[in-house]
């Protein structure tokens, strides 16, 4: 991976002010799990949600947006401080304006993460779409970028970092870790 520094997604990732991921394939490995009962299983990476964590201490907001509804995103979303949840959604472009608006954010002050075709009518609109290397490839051809970690395996944390180096806060992340 190119650091912030000689990436060209690395003024589009500066600008970033709310940054949204899908779920299935993003936040996990896209795997879908049915326990005895017909319930759901999904898992989800402790670093993507630490990453998640030091990007909205560094003031950048986070939110999912997801075709999915699921009680265990909304217990993922709760337990990483995320309020801006949206489930169920097959019209990702039409909650992702809703989410704009009512944060009263430009396009270009957007981030978003998806894997799949459904995510492309947000990935098109915002300033920084990134994907995941095991996400459609369609979808990886309109990423500005790419994880070298799959969806689930601390995708979403690469994006974080690479979010925090660009705006100049990753060192100030580290520091409480580092002191």
């Amino acid at each position: 991976m190119n650091g912030p520094a000689t990436h060209p997604a690395t003024a589009r990732a500066q600008r970033v002010k709310l940054m949204i991921f899908d779920v299935d394939g993003v936040l996990t490995d896209g795997g879908l799990r049915y326990g005895p009962d017909g319930e759901a299983i999904k898992t989800f990476n402790a670093l993507d949600g630490h990453g998640i964590k030091l990007l909205q201490q560094s003031g950048v907001r986070a939110a999912i947006i997801s075709a999915r509804n699921s009680a265990i995103v909304a217990r993922r979303a709760a337990d990483l401080g995320i309020a801006s949840l949206m489930q169920g959604v097959h019209d990702k472009r039409t909650a992702f304006e809703q989410l704009r608006s009512d944060l009263q954010l430009a396009p270009e002050a957007c981030g978003f993460m998806g894997d799949d075709v459904i995510d492309l009518p947000v990935m098109t609109r915002v300033g920084f779409a990134a994907s995941v290397p095991n996400g459609h490839p369609e979808v990886r051809a309109r990423a500005h970028f790419v994880s070298d970690a799959r969806g689930g395996s601390g995708a979403a944390r690469e994006v974080c970092d690479f979010i925090l180096r660009a705006q100049g806060n990753y060192e100030a992340a580290l520091a409480p870790y580092l002191a």
